[in-house]
Protein backbone atom coordinates (compact mmCIF):
# COMPACT_ATOMS: atom_id res chain seq x y z
CA UNK A 1 0.00 0.00 0.00
CA UNK A 2 1.58 3.14 -1.29
CA UNK A 3 2.15 5.79 1.86
CA UNK A 4 1.25 9.57 1.84
CA UNK A 5 2.46 12.02 3.68
CA UNK A 6 -0.41 13.25 6.32
CA UNK A 7 -1.23 16.89 4.95
CA UNK A 8 -0.26 19.80 6.87
CA UNK A 9 -3.35 20.93 7.72
CA UNK A 10 -3.89 17.44 9.66
CA UNK A 11 -0.13 17.82 11.01
CA UNK A 12 -1.01 21.32 13.00
CA UNK A 13 -4.18 19.76 14.04
CA UNK A 14 -2.53 16.93 15.95
CA UNK A 15 -0.05 19.18 17.32
CA UNK A 16 -3.77 21.55 18.28
CA UNK A 17 -5.27 18.83 20.32
CA UNK A 18 -2.27 17.65 21.86
CA UNK A 19 -1.20 21.37 23.23
CA UNK A 20 -5.13 22.15 24.32
CA UNK A 21 -5.15 18.97 26.26
CA UNK A 22 -2.93 20.15 29.45
CA UNK A 23 -3.05 17.52 32.05
CA UNK A 24 -3.48 18.47 35.82
CA UNK A 25 -1.88 16.74 38.92
CA UNK A 26 -4.94 15.52 41.19
CA UNK A 27 -4.22 14.30 44.68
CA UNK A 28 -6.73 11.81 45.39
CA UNK A 29 -6.54 9.38 47.67
CA UNK A 30 -9.19 6.15 48.08
CA UNK A 31 -10.34 4.29 50.94
CA UNK A 32 -9.80 0.54 50.23
CA UNK A 33 -11.38 -2.68 52.09
CA UNK A 34 -9.05 -5.30 51.82
CA UNK A 35 -11.24 -7.81 52.86
CA UNK A 36 -12.78 -8.10 49.29
CA UNK A 37 -9.11 -7.89 47.34
CA UNK A 38 -9.59 -11.17 46.13
CA UNK A 39 -13.72 -10.17 44.88
CA UNK A 40 -14.35 -6.67 44.66
CA UNK A 41 -15.69 -6.84 41.51
CA UNK A 42 -19.35 -7.82 42.32
CA UNK A 43 -20.82 -8.73 39.09
CA UNK A 44 -18.10 -10.18 37.08
CA UNK A 45 -16.70 -12.27 39.46
CA UNK A 46 -13.55 -12.95 41.08
CA UNK A 47 -11.88 -14.05 38.11
CA UNK A 48 -12.02 -10.87 36.48
CA UNK A 49 -11.36 -9.05 39.95
CA UNK A 50 -7.61 -10.98 39.70
CA UNK A 51 -7.32 -9.95 36.31
CA UNK A 52 -6.99 -6.32 37.40
CA UNK A 53 -5.55 -7.12 40.27
CA UNK A 54 -2.68 -8.91 38.15
CA UNK A 55 -2.08 -5.82 35.98
CA UNK A 56 -2.36 -3.22 39.19
CA UNK A 57 0.55 -5.77 40.87
CA UNK A 58 3.53 -3.58 38.17
CA UNK A 59 1.52 -0.55 37.34
CA UNK A 60 3.39 1.31 40.18
CA UNK A 61 7.13 0.14 39.21
CA UNK A 62 5.60 0.62 35.53
CA UNK A 63 5.13 4.24 36.22
CA UNK A 64 8.53 5.18 37.48
CA UNK A 65 9.61 3.54 34.50
CA UNK A 66 7.90 6.10 32.60
CA UNK A 67 8.93 9.18 34.79
CA UNK A 68 12.16 8.43 34.72
CA UNK A 69 12.45 7.81 30.77
CA UNK A 70 10.61 11.18 30.25
CA UNK A 71 12.45 13.06 32.94
CA UNK A 72 16.03 11.59 30.45
CA UNK A 73 14.69 14.15 27.73
CA UNK A 74 13.13 16.70 29.70
CA UNK A 75 16.03 19.18 29.21
CA UNK A 76 16.17 18.65 25.57
CA UNK A 77 12.48 20.39 25.65
CA UNK A 78 12.08 23.41 24.52
CA UNK A 79 8.52 24.44 24.09
CA UNK A 80 7.37 25.53 27.83
CA UNK A 81 3.87 23.71 27.00
CA UNK A 82 5.52 20.42 26.22
CA UNK A 83 7.53 21.56 29.52
CA UNK A 84 4.46 22.32 31.64
CA UNK A 85 2.57 18.87 30.45
CA UNK A 86 5.87 16.75 31.24
CA UNK A 87 5.70 17.89 34.91
CA UNK A 88 2.13 17.39 35.35
CA UNK A 89 2.76 14.20 33.54
CA UNK A 90 5.17 13.08 36.58
CA UNK A 91 2.93 14.39 38.79
CA UNK A 92 0.42 12.07 37.89
CA UNK A 93 1.89 9.41 37.58
CA UNK A 94 3.51 9.34 41.15
CA UNK A 95 -0.06 10.05 42.45
CA UNK A 96 -1.11 6.97 40.38
CA UNK A 97 2.43 4.50 41.91
CA UNK A 98 1.26 5.97 45.22
CA UNK A 99 -2.68 4.88 45.26
CA UNK A 100 -1.83 1.46 43.16
CA UNK A 101 1.29 0.66 46.39
CA UNK A 102 -1.96 0.98 48.54
CA UNK A 103 -3.96 -1.22 46.50
CA UNK A 104 -1.14 -3.90 46.08
CA UNK A 105 -0.43 -4.19 49.74
CA UNK A 106 -3.81 -5.81 50.01
CA UNK A 107 -3.08 -8.27 47.05
CA UNK A 108 0.22 -9.07 47.83
CA UNK A 109 -0.73 -10.49 51.09
CA UNK A 110 -3.56 -12.85 49.51
CA UNK A 111 -1.70 -13.15 46.44
CA UNK A 112 2.05 -13.78 46.48
CA UNK A 113 2.27 -14.52 43.14
CA UNK A 114 1.44 -10.57 42.60
CA UNK A 115 4.34 -9.97 44.21
CA UNK A 116 6.89 -12.50 42.49
CA UNK A 117 5.34 -10.85 39.33
CA UNK A 118 5.93 -6.94 40.53
CA UNK A 119 9.54 -8.01 41.19
CA UNK A 120 10.42 -9.78 38.27
CA UNK A 121 8.84 -6.88 36.13
CA UNK A 122 11.20 -4.69 38.43
CA UNK A 123 14.32 -6.15 37.86
CA UNK A 124 14.04 -6.10 34.13
CA UNK A 125 12.76 -2.66 33.83
CA UNK A 126 15.86 -1.65 36.23
CA UNK A 127 18.20 -3.55 33.54
CA UNK A 128 16.51 -1.80 30.87
CA UNK A 129 17.36 1.18 32.50
CA UNK A 130 21.01 0.66 33.18
CA UNK A 131 22.04 -0.72 30.17
CA UNK A 132 19.81 0.37 26.93
CA UNK A 133 20.18 3.63 25.64
CA UNK A 134 18.08 6.57 26.54
CA UNK A 135 16.16 6.36 23.50
CA UNK A 136 15.40 2.85 23.83
CA UNK A 137 13.60 3.58 27.06
CA UNK A 138 11.64 6.20 25.73
CA UNK A 139 10.65 4.30 23.24
CA UNK A 140 9.31 1.31 25.67
CA UNK A 141 7.53 3.95 27.45
CA UNK A 142 5.52 5.42 24.74
CA UNK A 143 4.28 2.06 23.42
CA UNK A 144 3.76 1.02 27.22
CA UNK A 145 1.69 4.64 27.23
CA UNK A 146 0.06 3.25 24.26
CA UNK A 147 -1.36 -0.07 25.85
CA UNK A 148 -2.42 1.99 28.67
CA UNK A 149 -4.48 4.72 26.70
CA UNK A 150 -6.36 1.35 24.71
CA UNK A 151 -6.89 0.08 28.35
CA UNK A 152 -8.08 2.84 29.57
CA UNK A 153 -10.82 3.76 26.22
CA UNK A 154 -11.84 0.34 27.23
CA UNK A 155 -12.49 1.26 30.93
CA UNK A 156 -14.53 4.31 30.23
CA UNK A 157 -16.33 3.02 26.88
CA UNK A 158 -18.69 1.09 28.30
CA UNK A 159 -20.07 1.58 31.77
CA UNK A 160 -20.71 -1.91 32.19
CA UNK A 161 -16.89 -2.44 32.87
CA UNK A 162 -16.63 -1.00 36.28
CA UNK A 163 -20.47 -1.52 36.96
CA UNK A 164 -21.60 -3.69 40.14
CA UNK A 165 -17.81 -3.28 41.76
CA UNK A 166 -16.92 -1.81 44.98
CA UNK A 167 -17.07 2.13 44.87
CA UNK A 168 -13.74 2.78 46.11
CA UNK A 169 -11.94 -0.16 43.60
CA UNK A 170 -14.06 1.08 40.54
CA UNK A 171 -13.02 5.10 41.08
CA UNK A 172 -9.66 3.82 40.92
CA UNK A 173 -9.35 2.17 38.07
CA UNK A 174 -11.98 5.39 36.35
CA UNK A 175 -9.39 8.10 37.90
CA UNK A 176 -6.36 6.22 36.44
CA UNK A 177 -8.19 5.31 33.15
CA UNK A 178 -9.45 9.62 32.85
CA UNK A 179 -5.91 10.74 34.13
CA UNK A 180 -3.81 8.17 31.45
CA UNK A 181 -6.16 9.41 28.72
CA UNK A 182 -5.81 13.02 29.64
CA UNK A 183 -1.76 12.79 29.29
CA UNK A 184 -1.80 10.11 26.74
CA UNK A 185 0.03 11.99 23.69
CA UNK A 186 2.84 13.48 26.25
CA UNK A 187 5.76 11.00 26.50
CA UNK A 188 4.87 10.82 22.58
CA UNK A 189 5.21 14.63 22.24
CA UNK A 190 8.45 13.93 23.77
CA UNK A 191 9.52 11.41 21.91
CA UNK A 192 8.97 13.84 18.34
CA UNK A 193 10.67 16.70 19.87
CA UNK A 194 13.49 14.43 20.59
CA UNK A 195 13.72 11.58 18.13
CA UNK A 196 11.83 13.42 15.12
CA UNK A 197 9.79 11.70 12.45
CA UNK A 198 13.11 9.68 10.91
CA UNK A 199 12.80 6.28 9.12
CA UNK A 200 15.51 5.29 12.09
CA UNK A 201 12.84 6.68 14.41
CA UNK A 202 9.98 5.08 12.87
CA UNK A 203 12.19 1.66 13.40
CA UNK A 204 12.46 2.03 16.75
CA UNK A 205 9.24 3.15 17.75
CA UNK A 206 7.79 -0.02 16.45
CA UNK A 207 10.25 -2.02 17.46
CA UNK A 208 9.59 -0.88 21.07
CA UNK A 209 5.79 -1.82 20.82
CA UNK A 210 6.25 -5.41 19.34
CA UNK A 211 8.80 -5.91 22.45
CA UNK A 212 6.46 -4.26 24.71
CA UNK A 213 3.47 -6.65 23.53
CA UNK A 214 5.40 -10.14 23.51
CA UNK A 215 7.09 -8.98 26.73
CA UNK A 216 3.98 -7.46 28.72
CA UNK A 217 1.84 -10.25 27.31
CA UNK A 218 4.46 -13.07 28.12
CA UNK A 219 4.72 -12.52 31.37
CA UNK A 220 1.33 -10.92 32.31
CA UNK A 221 -0.59 -13.88 31.55
CA UNK A 222 1.14 -16.79 33.47
CA UNK A 223 1.29 -14.18 36.36
CA UNK A 224 -2.67 -14.34 35.99
CA UNK A 225 -2.62 -17.54 36.27
CA UNK A 226 -0.72 -18.38 39.22
CA UNK A 227 -3.10 -15.61 40.93
CA UNK A 228 -5.97 -17.60 39.61
CA UNK A 229 -4.31 -20.92 41.17
CA UNK A 230 -3.43 -19.59 44.45
CA UNK A 231 -6.86 -18.14 45.28
CA UNK A 232 -8.26 -21.21 44.13
CA UNK A 233 -10.12 -19.80 41.09
CA UNK A 234 -8.89 -21.40 37.97
CA UNK A 235 -11.13 -23.33 37.27
CA UNK A 236 -14.00 -21.55 37.89
CA UNK A 237 -15.85 -20.99 34.47
CA UNK A 238 -18.45 -18.88 35.17
CA UNK A 239 -15.96 -16.44 35.98
CA UNK A 240 -13.97 -17.34 32.97
CA UNK A 241 -16.99 -17.01 30.71
CA UNK A 242 -17.43 -13.55 32.41
CA UNK A 243 -13.97 -12.14 32.24
CA UNK A 244 -14.13 -13.63 28.21
CA UNK A 245 -17.54 -11.05 27.73
CA UNK A 246 -15.51 -8.28 29.23
CA UNK A 247 -12.59 -8.89 27.28
CA UNK A 248 -13.08 -9.98 23.89
CA UNK A 249 -16.66 -10.84 24.03
CA UNK A 250 -19.46 -8.81 23.14
CA UNK A 251 -18.30 -5.63 25.79
CA UNK A 252 -14.88 -6.95 24.71
CA UNK A 253 -12.77 -4.08 26.19
CA UNK A 254 -9.62 -5.52 24.39
CA UNK A 255 -10.96 -6.57 21.50
CA UNK A 256 -12.72 -3.21 21.00
CA UNK A 257 -8.76 -1.69 21.03
CA UNK A 258 -7.06 -3.84 18.03
CA UNK A 259 -7.74 -1.79 15.62
CA UNK A 260 -6.12 1.36 18.08
CA UNK A 261 -3.50 -1.05 19.28
CA UNK A 262 -2.36 -1.69 14.67
CA UNK A 263 -2.44 2.40 14.18
CA UNK A 264 0.75 2.63 16.28
CA UNK A 265 2.32 0.99 13.42
CA UNK A 266 1.22 3.86 11.04
CA UNK A 267 4.30 6.29 10.29
CA UNK A 268 2.21 9.33 10.72
CA UNK A 269 0.48 8.09 14.00
CA UNK A 270 -0.36 10.45 16.88
CA UNK A 271 -2.24 9.53 20.44
CA UNK A 272 -4.97 12.07 19.38
CA UNK A 273 -5.46 10.29 16.25
CA UNK A 274 -8.20 8.45 18.16
CA UNK A 275 -9.78 11.56 19.66
CA UNK A 276 -11.88 10.55 22.82
CA UNK A 277 -11.96 13.73 24.58
CA UNK A 278 -14.92 13.50 24.93
CA UNK A 279 -14.47 11.36 28.61
CA UNK A 280 -12.89 14.00 30.17
CA UNK A 281 -15.56 15.95 30.51
CA UNK A 282 -16.99 13.10 33.52
CA UNK A 283 -13.76 13.98 35.35
CA UNK A 284 -15.44 17.43 36.96
CA UNK A 285 -18.79 15.27 38.06
CA UNK A 286 -16.06 12.41 39.00
CA UNK A 287 -14.14 14.27 41.45
CA UNK A 288 -17.10 16.02 42.99
CA UNK A 289 -18.43 12.57 44.12
CA UNK A 290 -15.01 11.57 45.22
CA UNK A 291 -14.90 14.92 47.45
CA UNK A 292 -18.32 13.41 48.67
CA UNK A 293 -17.22 10.33 49.98
CA UNK A 294 -14.26 11.66 51.50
Amino acid sequence: MKMTKAPLSLVKAKQAVSTMLMPERRDLKFNFDPNIISNWHYSAGPVFTSFLNTLSSILPVGERFFIDAVRAHRDQITDPELKKAVTAFIGQEAMHGREHDAYNEAFFAKAPAGKQFEDVVSVILARITQHMPAAFCLSATIALEHFTALLADGVLGDPRITAGADPQYAALWRWHALEETEHKAVAYDVWEVVMGKSVGAYGLRSLGLVLATVIFWGLTIPAFLAVLRQEGQLTNLKGWKKMYQLTFGDIGMLRRQLGNYLDYFRPDFHPWDHDNREYLKQIDEFLAKQQAVA
